[in-house]
């Protein structure tokens, strides 16, 4: 089980859901790089203690690592997943990995930050063209692992960064290996992919309207919403890379919608079953 289904349940209900289980509509909202800021940390805990998220993944090479584990702390009903990471992909802060891995680096010690080598980015920004060799991605991933266990209580699952850990098929057999060691799935079996709401340059109040109406229409089944939650802040403005520059307003958005008392009274309308990575792999 490597990466999530995104089998559409548009037009049917998927399998274990039907109105003797429970509700016909299941939502799991997860919101992703918790660790990556402060912004994020705040952002995180407020979409699951005001709004639906109820999965948040943490990145543990994130600077602000030590503080999401403080505040994890502090959020016993918060269902938390490893969010193995490879790549640093932002301009103005950066991050490395937890072990000596050389070809995981650039000269400066960060991973790098893309996925492939982009024709707009400097040289020596893609992870795949520099060649990462297996043993230290392998080393790196079970450190990460090993640090959330021991800091974080009760992490149910793993997932991954950017895709990055799951690019090639040597790539996603070193993580699958990992997940069965641990015991920590990477992935959801039988759940539609929720897709977008609204644009990331549109206004927060557009975002939290625009999955609202995404909400009122979805069709029986369990649905997977991963987003990344932020605020409009000094240090979120301050974060970018070519191509994506209005990173504050987009995550404020995504903050914003989750919080919403239109989107919750839209889910209470429609009997909409709010679950976590957790909750459906107990089922």
């Amino acid at each position: 089980m490597l990466v999530p289904s995104l089998i559409s349940c548009a037009g049917l209900v998927c399998a274990g859901v039907t109105a003797a289980d429970g509700p016909a509509v299941r939502l799991v909202v997860r919101g992703d790089d918790m660790g990556s800021c402060h912004t994020a940390n705040v952002a995180c805990v407020q979409c699951f203690r005001d709004g639906i998220m109820r999965t948040v993944e943490v990145m543990v090479p994130g600077p602000w690592y030590p503080e999401a584990v403080q505040m994890l702390a502090e959020c016993p009903g918060l269902d938390v997943g490893v969010h193995l990471t490879l790549t640093s992909e932002w301009s103005g802060v950066k991050w490395g990995p937890l072990t000596h891995a050389p070809s995981l680096v650039d000269a400066l010690g960060h991973f790098r930050p893309m996925n492939s080598q982009r024709d707009d980015f400097p040289p020596d920004t893609g992870f795949l063209e520099a060649r990462p060799d297996l043993a230290e991605v392998e080393a790196e991933l079970r450190a990460q692992i090993e640090r959330a266990l021991a800091d974080i209580k009760g992490a149910s699952h793993l997932s991954t960064h950017m895709g990055t850990p799951l690019l090639t098929p040597e790539l996603a057999a070193i993580a699958d290996r990992l997940s069965r060691e641990y015991g920590l799935p990477l992935g959801l079996d039988d759940v539609g992919h929720f897709g977008g709401f609204g644009e990331g340059t549109d206004a927060p109040e557009q975002r939290a309207e625009a999955l609202a109406a995404r909400v009122r229409g979805l069709e029986p089944g369990t649905w997977l919403l991963i987003e990344h939650p932020g605020l409009d802040t000094d240090e979120m403005r301050a974060m970018g890379h070519v191509g994506y520059e209005h990173v504050a307003n987009d995550r404020a958005g995504v903050t914003a919608a989750f919080t919403s008392p239109g989107v919750r009274a839209a889910i209470d309308e429609r009997g909409i079953g709010l679950l976590s990575y957790a909750d459906l792999l107990r089922e």
